[in-house]
């Protein structure tokens, strides 16, 4: 059976999505550079091995990505899934699982790279905003793009309630991805991902729709 890493840093909605998905995979650790994120504990209530490997313990980026990569060989994993892992991965981490490593981002990536998506996303008026799952590469939430969904933006919306949405979709996109990859589906021609076989496409969005 192909096995799973999850790495993350917070609470781990994404993460026990996965667990709970019913996946052909076992997951064989759920890893964190946040020694009291809360991820941590649903993974031990759900039987899953963890481990911390605390950021805060090295002296650079390089020896913490040395150390947590490590920690990720051990168990000999086909995929490592970043679910909500706030950590900026160095070129050498992503080189050594290149191919194997997969992001949820929650913007409609190239747009709001980086951290305080929403807030962004609402300060600049956007009509749609959404979340992104991706493969990871060196240069920060640029790499392929797997799948996407889409939110509209609504004209009371606060920073928590768009959050609140758009986390209501990852939960839907990530587990998808994931399955694709593990059905073997995924291929990355010339810097875009194609799926194989049947997909179903959504009808087109536009918002505000008025009368």
């Amino acid at each position: 059976m192909q096995r799973i890493v999850i790495l993350v840093s917070g609470r781990g909605s994404n993460m026990q999505v996965l667990l709970q998905a019913g996946l052909p995979a076992e997951i064989s650790a759920v890893i964190s550079n946040a020694p009291d994120a809360p991820a941590l504990g649903i993974a031990r209530r759900l039987g899953v091995a963890t481990q911390v490997v605390n950021h805060r313990g090295f002296a650079d980026r390089c020896a913490f990505d040395l150390a947590l990569g490590d920690a990720i060989a051990r168990y000999e994993p086909q995929l490592v899934v970043l679910a909500g892992f706030t950590r900026v991965l160095t070129a050498g981490f992503v080189d050594r699982f290149a191919g194997r490593l997969i992001n949820v981002h929650p913007s409609l990536l190239p747009a709001f790279p980086g951290i305080q998506t929403h807030r962004r996303a609402l300060a600049q008026g956007v009509r749609l905003h959404g979340c992104t799952v991706h493969f990871v590469t060196a240069e920060l939430d640029r790499g392929p793009i797997i799948v996407q969904a889409v939110v509209a933006v609504l004209p009371d919306d606060t920073e928590p309630m768009l959050a609140a949405r758009v986390l209501e979709q990852e939960h839907v996109v990530l587990p998808q991805a994931v399955r694709w990859f593990l059905e073997g589906r995924l291929r990355v021609q010339a810097g875009r991902v194609a799926i194989a076989g049947q997909c179903r496409y959504a009808e087109p969005m536009v918002s505000p729709l008025c009368p």
